[in-house]
């Protein structure tokens, strides 16, 4: 069962069977009618091994992936949203794969496990592989957050004073106005506070970050900035608030600890459960 599309503009999602990626799917729905592009879902099939083909494994993994697309139009067709649905099954890495559907794409998501389950392996590499080298945005959608808080859930944008911040804060902008939330704006200032025990950041620095976001404020008046300049870290905001977070939305080029915000890093903590959209300078948002 094979569908080819043209290499277009698309949100691409990567699935492999799992219900972790049937969720990044009907979470790209939105994403997708957003920005009036289709939804391609991608399965992979990966090698195995370096030997002759074997006809009978082939025709199963062609099998499982025709079972694995199915599952996942009937979970999107199910959402009955006014988006057009591509799906394709290529062979290779999974890694490279969808690297090079990521070069015609507009958005790549994954769920935050699955993908190369074909050979075993967990999405550690490949969330690594396509967080830093995708020539698109890259989201992984992580379904853990709970549903039953009162609160609304917000969208949280991190910035610095990078070049990398003005694109990742139109980005945040964009997804907290599409799923209708508040918007926190992380500022790391990286000032060192005065008390090594207190990271409550100083009146100038609220008011810093408050001169920032005017503009953006008069731009976008149907969106709820909450600003919070912070002198710790990121991980220790989300570990507070986790709760109350549904995405983040990073750069690529943020400093150390990328690792943790995707997951791939040896030790992350479980309150890290949000989606997270990774993103670059002068990428197509």
């Amino acid at each position: 069962m094979y569908k080819s599309a043209s290499p277009s503009s698309a949100v691409v999602v990567g699935i492999d069977g799992s219900q972790w990626s049937v969720n990044a799917a009907l979470w790209a729905i939105d994403e997708a009618v957003s920005r009036d592009v289709p939804l391609r879902l991608l399965y992979v099939v990966a090698p195995r091994g370096h030997g002759d083909i074997d006809p009978e494994q082939e025709a199963r993994d062609l099998a499982c992936a025709d079972v694995s697309v199915r599952r996942t139009l009937v979970a999107v067709e199910s959402a009955e949203k006014p988006v057009k649905i591509e799906w394709e099954v290529l062979q290779g890495h999974p890694a490279r794969v969808l690297l090079n559907a990521a070069r015609s794409a507009d958005l790549l998501c994954m769920g935050s496990l699955g993908i190369a389950h074909a050979t075993g392996s967990r999405l550690g590499s490949t969330a690594a592989t396509l967080a830093t080298s995708a020539l698109c945005p890259v989201a992984i959608v992580r379904s853990g957050s709970p549903h039953w808080s009162t609160q609304p859930r917000h969208v949280v944008v991190e910035i610095d004073e990078s070049p990398d911040s003005v694109n990742v804060l139109a980005a945040g902008i964009n997804e907290a106005r599409l799923r209708g939330a508040p918007l926190t704006v992380l500022a790391t200032w990286h000032t060192p506070p005065t008390d090594a025990h207190e990271h409550i950041p100083d009146e100038n620095s609220r008011s810093r970050l408050d001169k920032r976001l005017a503009r953006y404020r008069r731009a976008n008046p149907d969106i709820e900035f909450n600003p919070v300049p912070i002198n710790s870290s990121t991980m220790n905001y989300l570990e507070h608030h986790a709760d109350s977070i549904q995405l983040l939305v990073v750069s690529r080029h943020r400093g150390p600890g990328l690792g943790e915000i995707v997951g791939t890093a040896r030790a992350v903590p479980s309150q890290v459960n949000c989606s997270v959209l990774i993103c670059r300078h002068n990428q197509r948002l």
